[in-house]
C-alpha cells in the first residue's frame, strides 16, 4: 500500500472526528435560551480547520498498531478541547477573526461566548469520562491525566504571555519566547497529541520524555510559522486577522529581536505604540512596525530558528521515536508532518 500524503489522511480523520463531535454535541431545546447555546457550541467546530491535533493523535496511535476506534472519542475530546480555548483566548487577546469569519465573542457578545467555551469544556470531559468503557479503566485514567497535564501547561503558558502584556514587559529574550511557547502551544498542539495517541495504542511510558522533546521542537516551529504568518501571510488562507498580533501588543520572537537591533528612537516609538489599549492604537503601525522587523531582518530570523526547531524535532523523532512505531506506513507521514510545519500557509 503506498503511504498515503498526510493531509489527505488528516482530512480522512477530520472528517471522522467532526462527524463523532457532531454526533455527540447538543442540537435543539424548548427553551431559546438553551437552544442559542448549543448553536454557538457547534460554531467553531463547523468551522473550517486543520484538524492537526486529533490528526497528530491518530495518526501517531496507527503508527504504534493501535486502532481509529480506539482513539477516536479520545480525538475528539482533543477537538473540543482546540474550540474551547480559542473561544477564551479570542476573548483575551481581543480578536476579531478565527478561521476566516468573525470570533465568537464578536457574533454574540462575551458573557454568551465565554460561556459556551465553558459548555464545550464540559463536554470534553464528558468525552474523557467515557473512555472509560472504550480503553478500559487503567488507559482511561492514563489518558485523563495527560489532560490534565495538557490544561495545566496551556494555561500556564497563556498566563505567561498575558501577563508580559498586562505588566508592559519588553525586556525579553528569546529563551523567554521559548519558555512560554513550549507552555502555551507545544503542549496541546505536538506533545500531547502525539503522546496521547502512542499510550492509547501501548508506547511504552520510557519514549515519554522523547516525544516531549519532539513535541516541544515542534511546537515552537509551529508557533513560529503562525507568528510569521500573521504577518506576511496571505489572509484567505491564514484564516486570521494579519497584523493581529501587532494590534494586540503580541511578544513574538520577531519582535523581541527587533528590540534588540533597532535604534533606541526606533524602540521608543515601538514601545509606545504597542503599550496603547487596541482600540487607541493607529492601524498604520503594523506597515511601520512591518517595515521596521523586514530593514532588520527579524523575519528571516524566525524563519531560521523555525526551520532549525524543526530539524531538532525530526532528529530526535528518528533517533529516539521511530525504530518503536510498528506501522512503516506511517513513517513518511510523520516527516512530511514534520516539514508542513514550517512550509504551511495556513
Amino acid at each position: 500500500m503506498d503511504t498515503p500524503h498526510f493531509l489527505d489522511l488528516f482530512r480522512e480523520f477530520k472528517q471522522k472526528v467532526d462527524e463523532y463531535i457532531f454526533n455527540k454535541l447538543p442540537i435543539n431545546h424548548d427553551i431559546p435560551e438553551i437552544e442559542l447555546l448549543y448553536e454557538m457550541m457547534r460554531d467553531y467546530p463547523s468551522r473550517s480547520g486543520k484538524g492537526l491535533r486529533p490528526g497528530l493523535l491518530m495518526t501517531f496511535n496507527r503508527a504504534f498498531g493501535g486502532s481509529d476506534e480506539k482513539s477516536l472519542n479520545t480525538a475528539a475530546a482533543l477537538e473540543i478541547f482546540q474550540n474551547w480555548i480559542v473561544i477564551h483566548d479570542d476573548i483575551e487577546d481581543g480578536s476579531d477573526l478565527r478561521r476566516g469569519q468573525p470570533a465568537l465573542h464578536v457574533k454574540f457578545g462575551m458573557p454568551l461566548a465565554l460561556n459556551a467555551g465553558d459548555a464545550l469544556a464540559g463536554k470534553m470531559w464528558e468525552l474523557i469520562y467515557e473512555n472509560k468503557n472504550i480503553l478500559g479503566n487503567e488507559t482511561a485514567m492514563k489518558v485523563f491525566n495527560e489532560f490534565l497535564i495538557m490544561y495545566s501547561k496551556t494555561t500556564e503558558g497563556q498566563h505567561i504571555e498575558l501577563g508580559w502584556e498586562r505588566n508592559r514587559k519588553w525586556d525579553l529574550t528569546a529563551d523567554d519566547y521559548f519558555c512560554m511557547c513550549k507552555r502555551k502551544t507545544a503542549w496541546y498542539t505536538c506533545i500531547s497529541p502525539s503522546w496521547i495517541g502512542g499510550l492509547i495504542a501501548g508506547a511504552g511510558q520510557n519514549l515519554k520524555d522523547a516525544f516531549i522533546q519532539f513535541g516541544e521542537d515542534l511546537g515552537v516551529a509551529f508557533q513560529l510559522q503562525d507568528d510569521i504568518l500573521n504577518l506576511v501571510g496571505d489572509r484567505k488562507k491564514y484564516g486570521k486577522e494579519i497584523g493581529g498580533d501587532i494590534l494586540e501588543g503580541k511578544r513574538t520572537l520577531m519582535l523581541i529581536d527587533l528590540m534588540t537591533k533597532c535604534t533606541k528612537n526606533e524602540k521608543r516609538f515601538v514601545i509606545d505604540s504597542l503599550d496603547r489599549a487596541r482600540e487607541k492604537k493607529d492601524p498604520r503601525i503594523i506597515n511601520d512596525i512591518l517595515e521596521m522587523t523586514n530593514k532588520y531582518g527579524s523575519i528571516d530570523y524566525a524563519i531560521s530558528i523555525s526551520k532549525e526547531k524543526a530539524r531538532n524535532s525530526r532528529r530526535t523523532y528518528l533517533d529516539q521515536i521511530d525504530g518503536n512505531i510498528v506501522n512503516d506506513e506511517y513513517q513518511k507521514v510523520i516527516i512530511d508532518l514534520i516539514d508542513f510545519m514550517v512550509e504551511r500557509e495556513f
